[in-house]
């Protein structure tokens, strides 16, 4: 059925939810896992009051960011190992999420994306913005949304 799942992840209790159906549907489905998690780029514009940071500081706190992403993406194979699905865990580097996991499904080639959404209405979905909506609205391959 499916060849290989991307399950994208925040560290959140609610995406562990995606992480565990989409483990569950690898392994029914003899199929690879990409554990993805996004990170932002450390934001480079410099409001008024602020302090400008330096190079290496930038650099650090990116690492930072980069160390801690890879920690939840490497639990979510090691998890998705213990029930025996191959898993890669994979970090990326982004601004626009959306953009980040549609890119990384596209590279890995994979069948089906899982992602949760926190299932915001009106002004906060307005507000906040949906990464999983933008997902659903630009992915050519199905989505698998979980709340």
């Amino acid at each position: 059925m499916y060849k290989r799942i991307l399950v994208a992840t925040d560290g959140s209790t609610l995406s562990k939810k995606a992480i565990g159906s989409a483990i569950e549907l690898a392994a029914l489905s003899g199929a690879e896992l990409i554990a993805v998690k996004v990170t932002p780029r450390y934001p480079q514009s410099y409001f008024e009051g602020s302090l400008p940071l330096s190079v290496a500081e930038v650099s650090k706190i990116e690492k930072q960011w980069t160390d801690a992403a890879q920690k939840v993406v490497d639990a979510v194979a090691k998890l998705a190992k213990a029930k025996g699905v191959t898993a890669k865990a994979v970090v990326v580097k982004s601004d626009i999420v959306s953009d980040a996991v549609l890119a990384a499904a596209k590279k890995h080639k994979v069948d089906l994306i899982v992602m949760a959404s926190h299932g915001r209405r009106g002004i906060k979905r307005l507000l906040l913005g949906s990464e999983t909506q933008q997902v659903l609205t630009h992915a050519n391959l199905p989505v698998l949304v979980l709340r």
